[in-house]
C-alpha cells in the first residue's frame, strides 16, 4: 500500500491578506482586480505596507492538495520554503491541516519564502501581487524518492516549468511515480504559461496520465479551436479534462466523452475555483469514480470555494458529495 494517496508538487506561497480602499490601491500604484509578478523590493514594500495581515498556506497545486486533504485523502505537498517567519508559518500550517510537508525550510541562502500580497477593496476585488522568492528554486533535489515514489496519484504544477530547475523536479517526480506504479498528471496553469512551453507541454501530455486545463489553455497547446484541441488531446494524453468557466465541464478517455453540467452561482470569490475543481476531480478519479461522478465531484467543489472568501475550502466537502448522491 502506497503511502499516500496524492502528492502535488508546486510553488509553496503565503497568501497575506489585507483591507485596502481605493485610494490605497490607486496610491500604491498596484492595478486592481488582477494578479501580477513582482520583484523582491517591490514585494518588500507591499508587505511592509500591510497593517492588518491575515495570512494564509497558499499555491495553486497546494491548494488542491488542501481540499484532497479535506476529503480525507492522505496527502503530501513538495515545496521549497525559507527558514524565516512566513516559511516556518507555511511548513507548520500545512503540517496542522493534515498534509505532509517533507521538505523542512532551507537555512541559508539569499531568498526569502514566497508570498502574494493580496489586496480586497471594498468590493471585494482582489489584487494580487506575488513575489515569486525562494519557491522558484524548487529542484530535482527537493523531490524525494519516499515522497514521489510513494503516491497513487502524483499531481503537478505547470508554472515550475518557468526555469529548468523545476522542470528537472517535475519530471524526476513523474517518472518516480510512474516507474512505482502510480499515475502522474499536470495542471496546465495558465494560457500564458502554455504559450511559454508548448512543445514541452505537447511532449508532457504525451507522457502522463492525466491533464486539467481550461478552454484557453487547451486551445493555445495546440494552437487551434477547441474542438480540434480536445480531439488532438484526447490522441495525446490518458484522461483529459477541460474546465469552461461556468459552462460545462468536458471530459474525455479515449473514445469516451462526457460533458458535466455547472451550477451557475453568483461568486464572492472565484479565487481557488480551478485548484478546488481539481481537488474534487482527483478524489473522484483516485477512488474509482467514473469520468462524469469525477467531474461533479470536481463542481461541487469549485461551487463551495467561490461561495466565501479564501481559496481553500470551509465546509466539509464528502457531506456535499452525500448530498448530491455522489457518494
Amino acid at each position: 500500500m502506497k503511502t499516500y494517496d496524492v502528492v502535488g508538487i508546486g510553488n509553496a506561497i503565503v497568501d497575506v491578506f489585507n483591507q485596502a480602499d481605493d485610494s490605497f490601491i490607486e496610491m500604491m500604484g498596484i492595478e486592481k482586480g488582477i494578479m501580477q509578478l513582482v520583484e523582491r523590493e517591490r514585494g518588500e514594500l507591499l508587505y511592509a505596507a500591510m497593517k492588518e495581515r491575515v495570512q494564509a498556506p497558499g499555491g495553486s497545486v497546494a491548494n488542491t492538495i488542501a481540499g484532497l486533504g479535506n476529503l480525507g485523502l492522505r496527502t503530501a505537498f513538495i515545496g521549497r520554503v525559507h527558514d524565516d517567519a512566513l516559511g516556518r508559518f507555511y511548513a507548520q500550517s500545512m503540517a496542522e491541516s493534515g498534509t505532509a510537508f517533507p521538505n523542512p525550510p532551507v537555512a541559508g541562502g539569499e531568498l526569502p519564502t514566497s508570498r502574494s500580497m493580496i489586496f480586497v477593496s471594498p468590493d471585494g476585488e482582489r489584487s494580487m501581487n506575488t513575489y515569486l522568492g525562494i519557491s522558484s528554486e524548487l529542484g530535482p533535489d527537493d523531490v524525494s524518492d519516499a515522497v514521489a515514489g510513494e503516491a497513487v496519484l502524483l499531481f503537478l504544477e505547470g508554472y515550475l516549468y518557468d526555469k529548468p530547475k523545476g522542470k528537472q523536479a517535475f519530471e524526476r517526480a513523474a517518472k518516480l511515480c510512474r516507474n512505482a506504479g502510480g499515475k502522474a498528471g499536470i495542471a496546465l496553469s495558465d494560457p500564458f504559461c502554455v504559450d511559454r512551453h508548448r512543445d514541452d507541454f505537447r511532449r508532457l501530455v504525451k507522457e502522463l496520465d492525466y491533464v486539467i486545463g481550461n478552454e484557453h489553455e487547451w486551445s493555445s497547446l495546440y494552437q487551434t479551436d477547441l474542438s480540434a484541441a480536445l480531439e488532438q488531446a484526447a490522441a495525446d494524453a490518458g484522461v483529459v479534462v477541460c474546465t469552461r468557466s461556468g459552462d460545462e465541464v468536458i471530459l474525455v478517455r479515449g473514445e469516451e466523452m462526457v460533458t458535466v453540467p455547472v451550477n451557475r452561482v453568483v461568486p464572492v470569490d472565484a479565487t481557488g475555483a480551478g485548484d478546488q475543481f481539481a481537488a474534487g476531480f482527483l478524489y473522484g478519479f483516485a477512488t474509482g469514480q467514473s469520468l462524469e461522478v469525477a467531474g461533479r465531484m470536481g463542481c461541487v467543489a469549485a461551487a463551495e470555494v467561490i461561495s466565501h472568501f479564501g481559496a481553500r475550502p470551509e465546509t466539509d466537502l464528502k457531506a456535499l458529495f452525500r448530498k448530491v448522491g455522489l457518494v
